[in-house]
């Protein structure tokens, strides 16, 4: 397991987290109840991966 994708299964209300380090890209699933985009984005950042959301 990536350390990108145990950083973000950590955070509470997350439920799935895809993470593809070739495609620099991680889909990530998570209750909006209980955290949001900006704790996804400093969790990835805590792993040594800044990132950005990207909208589909």
């Amino acid at each position: 397991m990536t350390s990108v994708k145990r950083s973000l299964t950590k955070i509470d209300g997350v439920t799935k987290a895809d993470v593809s380090l070739q495609k620099a890209e991680a889909v990530v699933t998570f209750d909006d109840a209980k955290t949001n985009v900006e704790a996804l984005l400093r969790a990835t950042a805590g792993a040594g991966f800044p990132s950005t959301l990207k909208k589909q």
